[in-house]
């Protein structure tokens, strides 16, 4: 008898496929019962499925109790897909033909390992929230043949690096054909050879993940390995990973036959993305690659992760010259210099090197950072290319990260909410409802079993079946171990530590978890410390370093702890997501206050380090921060753990909880996340590309004519002598001014003149848009256009300064153009 043949196996298999239902609860509960010894030691449905025997997989199948699971199931999942989407009810859907959303890395599940961490954590969670809600994503990554490195430490302390093979039969994903039936194959122009990509198809419940990877035997062997190694090898080896996923990918969509309005970069890395689409385009419609990419950039929206000037790729000019002179010259029309020029500060620079965060910003309508504070921050770190421009006005907006919490609840947790559908998309409301209404001790017991399931995980795991106390108030601290995350910080006095954890009335015990990138000695160093630490000071029985942090592992940790520590310097933590994975679990959050704590902390739902500003690398400041975090654990979190009412309750704890799980578990879901990106930006971009692209792209070329125009006259725009009238109203004093402006041969509707004060003593930043009138002749400037506002005069007059700025009503300025000229 054949698998197919068998009754329940192509639900099973169309299960195992999913990645948004192949981990859920139930799931999970019947890959167990199907194959114990497969599920323990590989967590992936699809092997199972195929190193199963087919008289044993229908012995299986013919038990009621897993038939009644896998019905259960399937129904959980085409209740989903035939459900009315949240997206579908969205004025302008319509719009949105399609969301290309391009990532390097994606974290969709522990059986598909094409992930680091934070990057692929957000791709991975937006895809599946896109899906609960109905959002027409499409992921375009690559299939790497050993993904990121597994970890194994020492005796010593010392990580070792291994690299094993993902072997694609063994994935759960499937070969993408044609439309005649033959396996998908894209060809990309390089340096020496054509590179061809094979690609792959991934089930992300209603939406798909395509992956490309250069394991094709048409290939020369040193285009073979680029999709070797997930953020491996050297920088040349990086350029070909970038250009495979964004030129690539790209071309996969033409030859899906898919158009999506929206390209959405996930970070930098995808940003060559831009260039294909602009290529596409002026191949289709036959215009110059100016032309192209200025209607193509409105539908295109940059996310950068990025939070110091140094983790951008950069590329050096004979490096981008060599592997991309071709293509440019041939698809985009570019020489080497104007290509280079899309991804520098200074476009005539021929020793700056190409940045491939410039070139995602100078090809796309929109950009945002991941929280509140990284959006300033990333106003900062693109300063340079805004010269003269305030910094808060420099376009980069923000959608604070969310994760998918049906992905990252335990199974403790789901008993608890009582969700078995899509409730996160359509009950928010009620599900925080009973966060708000549940007692103490329905808390209380969520937290103990939690917690409990975790140790057992821990004992299994070490191999020590008495390690650690299901009782005992239990701290996670997981991370990328380098420099500026200060793993160590709680080792900066290592005896005032050992006197917490070892306390016999109010003890405390700890689960570190971590990888250093492999090159990185210093983050290597870190793991050391504490491996050492657990060793010098015999803290076995509190303190355990879990190897190999994965996404089975931190789902583990973050189910489990009672509270997760964060301690990064500020403000280098972007977002930072694993905090927002113990809100489901009853968790709560002791950290720095960067990211998403900055904007989500409150004295009632966690505790903060840190004062609010940046310190940099202070030793000083650290030792302070450090001896802060040791107060807050003695004085409010170990107090707040252990004291207990007569029902033998820590009801202030319990409170923390309740308010926590109330406030935060929705605001910071994926599915949150997801609706603003659709409402805020994609919809809005789909709306500017589709308005540039009609009748025969009519407003886009007369766009290229208004830049260009306002790019030739602004060298000779001059600003006169202002005139200030004081003068009383009913509703106060007004200041009146009047500057003549020489436009240089410019409509007036195509500059915005503007009365700018920036903040200073107590005084907020201040715009107003002076009004054009007469044609004068005025001694300090050339014929002149006189410009009039009246303001109120609530600061000194000579707060004010007068500038000129572009003015297009479907031109995104200053992001698309960044003149501005200032009153001398």
């Amino acid at each position: 008898m054949q698998k197919e043949d068998i009754p329940g196996f192509e639900t099973l298999q169309a299960l195992a496929l999913d990645m948004r239902w192949s981990g859920s609860h139930v799931a999970n509960e019947l890959w167990a019962q199907l194959d114990p010894e497969g599920w323990a030691q590989t967590r992936n449905p699809w092997i199972i499925l195929q190193t199963m025997s087919a008289s044993r997989l229908q012995e299986q199948l013919a038990l009621p109790a897993l038939r009644n699971q896998l019905n259960a199931l399937r129904s959980l999942r085409e209740e989903a897909v035939a459900a009315p989407s949240w997206y579908a009810q969205q004025a302008g859907a319509p719009l949105l033909n399609g969301v290309a959303y391009f990532s390097m890395e994606f974290m969709l599940s522990e059986s598909l390992p094409i992930y680091v961490g934070g990057l692929g954590n957000v791709a991975g969670d937006q895809l599946k929230a896109a899906s609960d809600l109905g959002v027409p994503v499409t992921g375009i990554g690559l299939l790497y043949q050993q993904g990121y490195f597994r970890q194994v430490i020492d005796g010593d302390g010392n990580q070792q690096a291994y690299y094993p093979f993902n072997d694609p039969g063994q994935l759960p994903l499937q070969p993408l054909l044609g439309a005649n039936g033959e396996w998908l194959r894209i060809q990309v122009p390089l340096a020496q050879a054509t590179l061809w990509l094979r690609t792959w198809e991934v089930q992300v419940g209603r939406l798909k993940l395509y992956l490309l990877d250069s394991n094709d035997l048409a290939n020369p062997p040193y285009y073979r390995g680029i999709t070797s190694q997930l953020y491996g090898g050297d920088t040349a080896l990086r350029l070909q990973q970038e250009i495979a996923l964004g030129i690539g990918g790209w071309r996969l969509l033409e030859a899906l036959g898919q158009s999506p309005a929206v390209c959405h970069l996930n970070e930098g890395h995808a940003a060559f993305a831009i260039l294909e689409r602009a290529a596409s385009y002026m191949s289709r419609y036959q215009v110059p690659f100016e032309t192209a990419l200025s209607i193509t950039r409105a539908g295109n929206l940059f996310t950068t992760h990025t939070a110091v000037a140094a983790g951008f790729d950069h590329f050096e000019p004979p490096l981008l010259a060599y592997y991309l002179g071709g293509y440019a010259a041939e698809k985009l029309q570019l020489s080497i210099p104007q290509l280079l020029a899309l991804g520098r500060q200074r476009p005539d620079d021929e020793q700056e090197r190409f940045n491939m965060a410039y070139l995602a910003i100078n090809g796309s309508g929109a950009v945002n950072g991941v929280s509140r504070l990284h959006g300033q921050v990333s106003q900062a770190l693109f300063e340079p290319l805004f010269y003269r421009w305030p910094p808060a006005e420099i376009p980069v907006g923000y959608v604070t990260n969310g994760i998918h919490v049906p992905s990252w609840e335990s199974l403790a947790a789901s008993r608890f909410w009582g969700n078995k559908g899509n409730a996160w998309v359509s009950q928010p409301q009620a599900l925080a409802s009973h966060a708000m209404q549940a007692s103490d001790a329905a808390l209380w017991q969520l937290r103990n079993e939690a917690r409990s399931a975790l140790v057992d995980f821990i004992r299994r795991q070490t191999g020590h079946a008495s390690l650690f106390n299901p009782t005992v108030l239990t701290i996670g601290f997981a991370r990328r171990f380098v420099p500026y995350k200060r793993p160590d910080l709680l080792l900066h006095d290592p005896q005032r530590l050992v006197r917490l954890l070892t306390n016999p009335a109010r003890p405390l015990q700890l689960v570190v978890a971590g990888k250093a990138p492999p090159s990185d000695e210093q983050g290597k160093a870190l793991i050391r410390h504490w491996v050492q630490f657990i060793r010098d000071y015999k803290m076995e029985a509190h303190v355990v370093f879990l190897q190999d942090y994965d996404m089975q592992l931190a789902a583990q940790m973050i189910g489990g702890v009672d509270v997760w520590l964060n301690t990064p310097r500020r403000p280098w933590e972007a977002c930072g997501t694993s905090g927002m994975k113990v809100l489901v679990n009853g968790g709560l959050n002791l950290s720095e206050l960067d990211g998403w704590w900055a904007e989500a902390y409150a004295p009632d739902t966690g505790w903060a380090l840190g004062d609010g500003y940046e310190h940099g690398d202070d030793a000083a400041w650290d030792a302070a921060e450090a001896a802060s975090l040791y107060q807050v654990l003695e004085q409010q979190v170990v107090t707040s753990f252990y004291e207990r009412n007569e029902a033998q309750l820590p009801t202030q704890w319990t409170a923390k909880m309740r308010q926590s799980m109330t406030t935060h578990t929705f605001r910071f879901s994926a599915t949150r996340a997801v609706s603003e990106y659709t409402t805020k930006y994609y919809l809005p971009a789909a709306a500017r590309y589709q308005e540039r692209t009609k009748d025969n792209a009519m407003v886009g070329k007369a766009i290229v004519q208004w830049q260009a125009s306002v790019n030739q006259a602004w060298p000779s725009l001059e600003i006169g002598d202002t005139a200030v009238q004081e003068q009383s109203s009913a509703v106060g004093p007004t200041f009146i001014f009047s500057v003549p402006v020489h436009l240089a041969g410019l409509d007036t509707s195509m500059v915005q003149v503007t009365l700018y004060a920036a903040e200073a003593d107590g005084h907020p930043q201040a715009q107003y848009n002076l009004q054009a009138g007469a044609k004068i002749a005025a001694a300090s400037v050339k014929e002149c256009t006189l410009y009039t506002v009246t303001i109120p005069a609530t600061r000194a007059a000579s707060d004010y300064t007068v500038r000129i700025t572009p003015a297009h009503v479907q031109v995104a300025v200053p992001l698309e153009n960044r003149n501005i000229r200032w009153q001398h």
